[in-house]
């Protein structure tokens, strides 16, 4: 305690005062090592004598060494055992010279045995004041901080990630930790720092009775399957679970309760993604030029990740709005340098409703693979505003089909939902219509685009592009989806809303969906519409349930009046369904990959879809929204406005 005190003002010196005073130390130290090694060979007392000075400054040979090796760069206070272990290198060095010059000089009284005995005695002087000095420096920091303690942890993982947590956890001294869990019985009934290690059977009554509050799991090489069912055995323990920080801050100390990671999406999901086929996956992507429209987008971010690690000649990001797109660039180059991507990057500006700046862009970089990832999703809004949903995914597709067959692009994949399928709102109804034009495109040898042009004399395009239709349902973690907004929710204290009790949706994880899409567009021979396996359907009460248990909540209902959170239904929005649905037909097709299916749906041929689509882009414009609805009746199969 009073070390730690007389070494708190150091905390605030500069860092070239706090260099020298670590080298001042060490060169008492080395000194202190040579006066102990005389004592200790021939019991020498006093001063040097005859030429023994001169071993004395043959003992600074360390500093040279020490600087090389980084030494006087470390911070002490996060300076771990890969620090004690360049001290000892650098050490070892040293005495390897220290010794070699006794041998060569052959100083008078100085026997040769000095040479091993002091480098030995100031690896235990340099390395035994270095750990005190951090033991020190750490108490003198978090006295300093005034931390006050936020909870009772429980370690779940009792290896090496869970003992650099534990320690870490004791720099920042926002948590106690109260013990460790592990499942191999070697460990259990041991101690890491003082806390016992027990077994997941024991958990139950460790948690009541020392009053744990949180459960960090600290397993990284957990699999999915196992990480699953640790979460569903703490799900009625009333604690707030969640994952290991990353192991930067668990290396630099930094770990704090805000450094604590909610669990991931896919530990809600309940189920583990297929390993992605990675011929599938780089068939249509390395060494090509692809474009992704939406580029800032959930699904369209996504996409761009995925492509950049299969090594694209080049990538055009094409995204309507500014700062999304600056962010995803950015993104973009910083994998690209992690992962030493030798990858074109170009950002884009623009819209897929202005047809002259898609051919622009089409035109300049003569893309070979295009993702249209680019739409309006968010249900209740398209659904006030029907025109301009029309307007961006039906003729913003179209646009950018068109400019694909005219470019004689290869592939074009457009990203469709589950919301298309017998859709009860605008947005899906208008998903479902550029489903129709692509299926239409692809089925015609030569497309005549005159009319939508309102002109006369152009020539028909020829179609030497495979145009193919991905559908899958929610992302879970996607700007629009449930999660990001019930952890909103449940920072606020609740209640989480839900707009029914048996509303129900399909999830997929972000990256599983954009992989998924990738493989299918590879898959592309012309017209198909493929679909995404999504497992089973999830009820979103449910979901919701599920988190408030995960962070260590009770639900307040009727039955359980003291609960923490209350789930409020509050009906379903203009055009929200109970239940979505992935197929048109019963007819699906299995395809080579498990989690891919090839749907057989009907569709309008060019010519007869040519006059709706003219009808319906005049009422957009006109914002005439009977029309519209009446002209997505007649297009789509089971469109219904007024059901729910």
């Amino acid at each position: 305690m009073l070390l730690s005190k007389a070494l708190a003002p150091l905390l605030v010196w500069p860092r070239r005062a706090k260099q020298l005073v670590v080298l001042l130390v060490d060169v008492l130290a080395a000194l202190l090592a040579v006066w102990l090694a005389f004592y200790l060979r021939i019991e020498q007392w006093g001063a040097p004598v005859a030429q023994q000075a001169w071993v004395y400054a043959a003992a600074l040979l360390f500093v040279p060494m020490f600087v090389r090796m980084g030494l006087y760069r470390a911070v002490f206070r996060y300076a771990g055992m890969a620090a004690l272990l360049t001290t000892a290198l650098a050490t070892l060095v040293y005495g390897v010279v220290f010794f070699a010059v006794l041998l060569w000089a052959r100083w008078q009284g100085v026997p040769r045995s000095v040479g091993l005995i002091q480098p030995i005695l100031f690896l235990l002087l340099a390395g035994g004041w270095r750990v005190l000095a951090r033991f020190a420096l750490l108490s003198a920091s978090a006295a300093g901080k005034q931390v006050a303690l936020k909870g009772r942890l429980l370690i779940y993982g009792a290896g090496e990630a869970g003992a650099q947590t534990a320690l870490a956890l004791g720099v920042a001294r926002e948590y106690k930790v109260c013990g460790f869990v592990d499942d191999d019985p070697a460990k259990v009934g041991r101690s890491i720092n003082g806390a016992p290690i027990i077994a997941p059977a024991d958990v139950g009554a460790f948690v009541q009775r020392h009053e744990v509050g949180d459960v960090l799991l600290a397993i990284p090489s957990l699999s999915r399957e196992r990480r699953r069912a640790i979460i569903a055995s703490l799900q009625q323990l009333q604690v707030h679970v969640r994952s290991l920080p990353g192991l930067k801050d668990l290396a630099e100390g930094k770990v704090s309760v805000s450094d604590f990671q909610e669990l991931d999406i896919e530990d809600l999901l309940g189920r583990a993604p297929v390993p992605p086929d990675e011929e599938l996956l780089a068939r249509n992507l390395h060494g090509r030029v692809v474009l992704v429209t939406g580029a800032g987008g959930s699904i369209g971010s996504e996409l761009c990740r995925q492509i950049v690690l299969q090594h694209p000649l080049q990538l055009v990001l094409f995204e309507h709005n500014e700062f999304g797109l600056y962010a995803i660039h950015q993104e973009l180059q910083a994998l690209c340098r992690k992962h030493g991507l030798d990858v074109v990057l170009v950002p884009q500006l623009g819209s897929i409703r202005h047809l002259r700046r898609v051919r622009e862009v089409f035109a300049r970089f003569s893309p070979q693979v295009v993702y249209h990832a680019a739409a309006y999703k968010h249900v209740p809004m398209v659904q006030a505003n029907p025109s301009e949903g029309i307007l961006n995914n039906v003729f913003g597709t179209l646009n950018v089909a068109r400019t694909a067959l005219e470019a004689g692009v290869a592939h074009c994949v457009l990203i469709s939902t589950d919301k298309a399928v017998r859709p009860t709102n605008v947005m899906g109804a208008s998903k479902r219509v550029a489903e129709l034009v692509l299926q239409a495109l692809a089925a015609a040898p030569a497309v005549d685009f005159s009319a939508i042009d309102e002109t006369t004399g152009l020539a028909p395009v020829a179609n030497r592009t495979q145009l193919a239709m991905v559908r899958f349902g929610n992302v879970l973690g996607s700007s629009g989806s449930v999660v990001p907004l019930f952890r909103r929710q449940l920072r606020a204290g609740g209640p989480l809303t839900v707009t029914h009790a048996e509303v129900t949706r399909y999830f997929m994880t972000i990256p599983e969906a954009a992989q998924l899409v990738l493989q299918a567009g590879a898959m592309g021979q012309g017209g198909e519409v493929f679909v995404l396996d999504m497992g089973e359907p999830v009820k979103i009460i449910d979901l919701a349930r599920r988190m408030v248990a995960l962070s260590g909540l009770t639900v307040r209902d009727d039955a359980h009046p003291d609960g923490d959170v209350a789930i409020q239904v509050v009906g379903l929005r203009p055009g929200e369904k109970l239940y979505e649905e992935l197929l048109i037909g019963d007819n699906p097709e299995p395809t080579s990959h498990p989690r891919i299916l090839q749907a057989r749906e009907a569709f309008v041929p060019w010519p007869q879809l040519l006059p709706a689509l003219v009808a319906l882009r005049a009422a957009a414009k006109a914002g005439d929204a009977r029309a519209i609805h009446a002209l997505l009746a007649r297009l789509v199969s089971g469109y219904r406005k007024d059901v729910v």
